[in-house]
């Protein structure tokens, strides 16, 4: 056949696409010598003396901004924690059989995870902002894509941490995978009795250790980085049996809880989707859905507004389950037209109008405060100059006019506006200096003001 004919063309065109994205996604160039990043990553791993400070202190920050629901605040204690450090650390030492690095990370790891818990409960038994705040209770409850960040954003932060240039990805990651704010919210759990809350933020944070270590783990064996050697092969083979164990013990337990987690958002998609499709009739409507997936059985409960649905109508729903693929799914509805459950769906939509509302009456609260502090101010200036103008004819007999008010200035210079309290006054004969000072001085002690304007004619 012709080289030059189109088909070897072709091959040859290929091949080279190929080897050049192989160029580009090629892990060895750039990369930091495997010695080096175990030791950098060994590093890490203590948690003692200045380590063990920032750590207090990051969860302080971090606790702080869950209570009064700041994000940029508990963004920035992610980036302060050094909790990545030991997660990372049991990775890399199931990776080489390293069974010592193993040991100390899952000890320092403990004493972090312990004095993290600790400090946040402090923190929460003693605060006065008891509410939990929107932060806060979305660290209750780990989801399949808390998962998903946490593997990938582990792979991120372990190829990043193998190459020669570090880059700012292990903070960014530490911020993806917060394992911080879990940590806090379980103190928040033990400080006001809510175990719920404990066990839902621990969970969360467990999910997330354990996909990370995973990640560092697989990239650890993918870029075959060298194992440990031993001079004693007994001893080896105890050290790869123990760190298999203590490996597939804390790998199993997590596959199985993401395995649970991938169904429950599974069930809640298909649920909200069966409501959608198939709750729609002309003189009812679906007031408020909710999904309980965790309380057996598991539970799609409507509450509807309008004409009452007969009994063969919600049989033929229930019947319809199993075809969205919710079999041992219970179908409750709670309907207008039932006097027990009228009291419920009133009190749904009084809590649904005072949620909407509240902000809005916050703000106009607000508004009708400040008016009345100043018509308040601008009727005491009224009668203050009744008072005044009195008192200042006594020391001022020259005086024929006087009044005093408030008045907005504005600085052009600094361009802020401010309150400035005025007086007019009016002589016959024009008073000398001295007594226009002295006058001055008697009215910011009279009104107590530091500065006043005094205007004379």
């Amino acid at each position: 056949m012709d080289s030059s004919s189109p088909a070897p063309k072709r091959r040859s065109r290929l091949l080279r696409f190929f080897v050049y994205m192989a160029n580009r996604f090629d892990l060895e160039e750039g990369k930091e010598d495997e010695l080096e990043t175990i030791e950098y990553i060994s590093k890490n791993v203590e948690f003692k003396g200045a380590n063990l400070w920032i750590l207090i202190f990051a969860i302080f920050v971090a606790s702080v901004g869950l209570n009064v629901n700041s994000t940029a605040v508990i963004i920035g204690a992610m980036l302060i924690s050094p909790l990545m450090g030991p997660i990372m650390g049991i990775g890399m030492a199931a990776g080489i059989n390293d069974f010592d690095l193993l040991k100390r990370s899952f000890r320092n790891l403990g004493v972090a995870v312990f004095i993290s818990i600790l400090t946040s409960t402090i923190y929460f038994a003693v605060t006065p902002i008891s509410s939990a705040q929107s932060e806060l209770l979305a660290r209750t409850e780990p989801t399949v894509w808390d998962v998903l960040i946490a593997l990938f954003g582990g792979l991120a932060g372990i190829v990043a941490g193998s190459r020669k240039e570090k880059s700012n990805a292990i903070p960014g990651v530490a911020i993806a995978t917060a394992l911080m704010p879990p940590l806090c919210t379980a103190g928040y759990g033990l400080a006001t009795g809510n175990l719920l809350y404990f066990v839902g933020a621990f969970y969360l944070f467990f999910i997330n250790s354990v996909f990370i270590s995973l990640s560092t783990y697989l990239i650890v064996r993918f870029m075959k980085y060298p194992k440990k050697d031993f001079l004693d092969p007994k001893r080896e083979n105890q050290v790869k049996t123990y760190i298999t164990i203590i490996t597939l013990m804390t790998i199993i337990p997590s596959v199985y809880l993401a395995y649970g987690l991938v169904k429950k958002s599974i069930w809640n998609e298909q649920a909200r989707r069966f409501v959608g499709l198939e709750i729609k009739f002309p003189n009812t409507q679906v007031l408020t859905a909710a999904y309980h997936y965790n309380i057996p059985p598991k539970t799609i409960e409507v509450s509807l507004i309008g004409d009452q649905l007969p009994e063969e109508e919600i049989a033929k729903l229930n019947e319809k389950l199993a075809g969205f693929g919710l079999e041992e799914t219970t179908l409750n509805f709670l309907q207008s037209g039932k006097s027990t459950d009228l009291n419920l769906l009133r009190n749904d939509i009084l809590k649904d109008l005072y949620e909407r509302n509240e902000a809005l009456i916050r703000d106009k609260d607000e508004k009708i405060a400040l008016l009345e502090n100043e018509i308040l101010a601008d009727a005491n200036a009224r009668k203050l100059s009744l008072e005044i103008a009195e008192e200042a004819k006594i020391n001022h007999p020259n005086l024929k006019k006087f009044t005093i008010g408030r008045t907005m200035m504005t600085d052009l210079e600094k361009k802020s506006v401010d309150t400035l309290l005025v007086a007019y006054a009016q002589f016959s004969p024009k008073p000398s200096t001295a007594e226009s000072n002295r006058l001055t001085e008697w009215i910011k002690v009279r009104t107590k003001a530091d500065t006043i304007a005094l205007i004379l004619h």
